[in-house]
């Protein structure tokens, strides 16, 4: 999910989530300065998380006609200049397809080998760095973070559970005014993560540690130093090579600045200081860092939702943990660092120019993989949570990904 602001005529962005998935978009927004709204308390999913495979259509070519006139559909109407789709599941068929452009300025076609920024699906490898140093019992799920990192308020009593399952009540950093200015103003600019929580840590707390669910990006930059504190490794180091090369995936990887392997899509972006679209794509992303910095592409997205939501990297007893779902907002539920929207069980992500969801619905064993090369949203909702939202309703009727549309102050 992400956060989006606009004050008087500044616009910043924040990573990924609030469900929108994900939109992680469909994007939370909040006014700069603001505290996020309560959300109430909902029943996680009615439907069964696990429906039988037979309700899996085969994904024959009348299906994929259907596919793809939805995803048009979406594609005109949001004015998202292209998207990237893979659909499939066991013995039912394959469908990837890429619509729209890349470049805006060339005509460039999307295609399905295109790299691109994954924003907040950053917090899927994170926290699963996280939960194989609790395999290795090296921390503890309810170690208070104050044992790891000095100077956070609340810090004797905030567990990495619960900055991992977004229950600490910190104040969400990239949702701070003077972030937000400090980014657009120069968006290729470098932060380190202590200047990020320094944004957070000068807010009062939200509310007392597991009261409820906010989003925020600062309990992942928190664990991402537990992380480095632990192993003595840089965050990147260890994700790249204990996390990413572990799963097998060939083309993800953390960056350490605003590099961008080829090829990629360009991004476009209406979170600037002016409210115009601009072109995003090589803007930095270290003010994601553990929270949404990373790199990825179809094929590697294809493998790493199996492998995020069924547990490969960790012992079954952490992947049960990381299953634990509480209510977060209507129709879905939060894990530790993962989604369940109607039964889909992944992450979406956000970021200046680019959004991505990833979801895996355990049944019939289904992979979806939605990428795009914008964060604008349309009539409120993320454009990535109206493709999964547009795909579902075709294929698993029973298990619509969606998400409700956030408010947005200060517009």
């Amino acid at each position: 999910m992400r956060t989006r602001w606009r004050s008087a005529a500044v616009a910043a962005a924040a990573l990924g989530l609030v469900v929108s998935p994900v939109g992680a978009g469909a994007g939370a927004a909040y006014a700069w300065g603001a505290a996020a709204p309560a959300w109430p308390a909902v029943t996680v999913p009615a439907p069964d998380p696990t429906p039988a495979a037979e309700e899996f259509p085969q994904l024959t070519p009348a299906v994929a006609r259907e596919l793809d006139a939805a995803i048009r559909k979406v594609l005109t109407e949001a004015k998202v200049p292209g998207v990237i789709v893979a659909l499939s599941a066991p013995g039912k068929g394959t469908y990837v397809r890429a619509f729209g452009v890349a470049d805006e300025s060339t005509g460039m076609p999307m295609s399905p080998g295109l790299n691109t920024r994954i924003g907040s699906e950053t917090k899927t490898f994170t926290v699963t760095a996280l939960l194989q140093l609790v395999d290795d019992g090296k921390v503890g799920l309810d170690d208070p973070i104050g044992k790891y990192v000095d100077g956070v308020p609340n810090g004797d009593r905030i567990t990495l559970r619960e900055l991992a399952g977004m229950r600490s009540g910190l104040f969400n950093y990239s949702a701070d005014e003077d972030f937000g200015r400090a980014f657009l103003t120069d968006p290729g600019r470098p932060f380190t993560p202590q200047q990020l929580l320094a944004y957070s840590f000068k807010h009062p707390v939200l509310f007392e540690p597991n009261a409820k669910f906010d989003y925020s990006n600062t309990n992942l930059i928190l664990l991402g130093l537990v992380v480095e504190k632990v192993t003595g490794l840089r965050l990147d180091d260890y994700i790249n090579r204990e996390v990413v090369a572990a799963a097998g995936l060939k083309h993800t990887l953390f960056p350490v600045g605003a590099e961008f392997p080829s090829p990629h899509a360009q991004g476009y972006t209406d979170q600037t200081l002016s409210g115009k679209t601009a072109n995003a794509t090589d803007w930095n992303p270290s003010w994601g860092w553990a929270a949404g910095a990373m790199i990825s592409n179809l094929s590697d997205l294809r493998s790493w939702a199996k492998t995020v939501a069924t547990g490969t990297l960790l012992k079954p007893a952490t992947q049960a943990e990381r299953l634990k779902v509480v209510p977060s907002l209507p129709g879905a539920g939060y894990g530790l660092g993962i989604f369940n929207v109607q039964g889909w069980i992944g992450h979406n992500g956000s970021l200046p120019g680019y959004q991505s969801l990833t979801v895996y619905l355990p049944g019939p064993q289904a992979t979806l993989v939605v990428l795009l090369n914008t964060d604008t949203d349309y009539r409120g909702s993320a454009p990535s949570t109206l493709f999964g939202q547009a795909i579902t309703k075709i294929v698993t009727p029973g298990h619509v990904f969606t998400l409700p549309a956030q408010p947005v102050t200060g517009h």
